[in-house]
């Protein structure tokens, strides 16, 4: 690596929803001519980094380091999607163990980085950044309005685990949730425990990092991202550069999967309901079956991506099957696709015009994105929060079911379908309106685009002040 360049490392979390939108952020930093950068990752989470590094061969390189072994992750699992949200906990602990090795890699390069990105999970690197002597900066997957009600939890977390119903008078808006509809990572915590302790300090140690960038855009969550900025005494520096992921790093169009030629049949323009619940979710057999017949009832052209089960105690209890005949049932207007799906392009096609949404963020952000109307299912982790913008702050969202146990009435979720799909439904019309402002937002003058330059000039900055220049 060249002295005169600027060094920057980068330690993304290995759970897709987090891994995948800091990979777009090194992509567009990538494309700086001014900036080489490393990504600390694991072998079993390289595959991930392969568009990324075809593209960047001289700019992005990579410090691989073994997975660490904890006793609650078995041998070979190096990415949370194989556990769940349960794995949450004990991964931000056992990477933990990796402060040494990066340590040493640091002391012995020629030219060190003169900052550290990471994610939000693993706020334990701002004590690691510190023993760099360099600045950390925190990257958040998830949106501004999540990353105030998760400071406000860790710095009480007893009071806001004993309320039913959590008020947040301080934030925009006075916001109230269920106490059950709180982010799983913070309700997880258990006093006194070991593990939990650790991870409360990391999530605490978020705020003293040197800036924040943050996957939203200002119209989005101006508010929120303000009252960051106002939380921090103004002496922290807020980069709001979302919707990452707009163009993609390694999505090839002349890729056409057999959905995306499915879709291609069709002429009339956002008449295809999509339905897909994440990378993590495996729904069970009532819930499979409900949302079925729901998709039948509804009369709808329908893309449905189905998680499918691993084990076979999974397979036994009818986790993640599609009910027999059903695919008969639906041939010519249906299309399941069983595993992985390209869901940008799947939503960006122009026949598609609903979307039934677990509402993860990323997948939110591409929704907007596509300026699709949305049928919102929140399950777990931040989803609950991200429904709320979704349905009542934006109007482009109707929630038609809450909870990992619930199961929805099919009748009820054929009809809602139906209405969401129409031509002139509200929420497609609001979603149109959105997408206007997102695509603005990453276009060369928006305002992410802007704070995206702001945040290359602080690291380069970062670099002259270091020497690097």
């Amino acid at each position: 690596m060249s002295n005169s360049k600027t060094h920057i490392l980068v330690f993304p979390y290995p759970a897709q929803g987090h891994i995948l939108p800091l990979l777009d952020l090194t992509h567009q930093l990538a494309l700086q001519t001014t900036l080489t950068i490393t990504i600390i990752i694991t072998p079993k989470n390289l595959p991930i980094l392969n568009p990324l590094l075809t593209n960047h061969p001289n700019t992005i390189q990579t410090l691989i380091l073994p997975f660490p072994s904890h006793p609650k992750i078995p041998l070979g699992v190096e990415n949370v999607r194989e556990l769940g949200n349960k794995g949450n906990y004990p991964f931000i602990n056992a990477l933990s163990n990796l402060q040494n090795p990066i340590i040493q890699w640091f002391n012995t390069h020629h030219n060190p980085p003169v900052a550290l990105i990471s994610d939000f999970f693993l706020g334990w690197t701002h004590q690691l950044a510190t023993r760099l002597n360099i600045p950390r900066i925190a990257f958040y997957s998830s949106r501004a309005f999540l990353t105030t009600v998760l400071n406000h939890c860790w710095r009480n977390p007893l009071h806001f685990q004993s309320q039913e119903v959590v008020q947040f008078s301080d934030i925009h808006g006075k916001p109230s949730f269920k106490r059950q509809h709180l982010p799983s990572v913070f309700r997880r915590y258990i006093e006194s425990d070991p593990e939990s302790e650790f991870v409360k300090d990391s999530f605490i140690s978020n705020a003293e990092s040197w800036g924040f960038v943050i996957n939203t855009f200002r119209v989005l969550e101006g508010p929120y991202l303000d009252y960051i900025e106002a939380q921090s005494g103004g002496d922290k520096r807020v980069f709001a550069v979302g919707p990452l992921g707009y163009n993609p790093v390694g999505s090839d169009p002349d890729d056409r999967a057999e959905v995306l030629r499915w879709l291609d049949r069709w002429d009339e323009e956002g008449s295809v309901f999509y339905v897909c619940f994440g990378s993590q979710k495996l729904l069970k057999k009532e819930q499979m079956e409900a949302l079925a017949f729901g998709l039948e009832r509804s009369g709808t052209r329908f893309v449905w991506v189905v998680k499918v089960p691993s084990t076979e105690e999974q397979i036994k209890e009818g986790y993640g099957l599609v009910p027999d005949g059903f695919e008969d049932r639906v041939l010519g207007r249906g299309f399941v696709v069983k595993g992985w799906a390209p869901q940008g392009a799947i939503l960006g096609h122009r026949v598609v015009g609903g979307f039934l949404s677990h509402c993860g963020w990323n997948s939110v952000l591409e929704a907007v994105v596509a300026g699709v109307g949305i049928l919102g299912w929140p399950m777990e982790a931040d989803q609950f929060v991200n429904a709320r913008l979704l349905v009542e702050d934006m109007g482009i969202a109707v929630r038609v079911c809450e909870g990992e146990d619930s199961v929805p009435d099919p009748d009820e979720l054929g009809r809602v379908i139906s209405v969401v799909m129409s031509e002139d439904s509200p929420q497609k019309r609001r979603a149109k309106l959105m997408k206007e402002e997102a695509v603005g937002a990453v276009s060369k003058d928006g305002a992410s685009s802007k704070e995206l330059d702001e945040l290359v000039n602080a690291l380069q900055q970062l670099g002259v002040k270091d020497g690097s220049h």
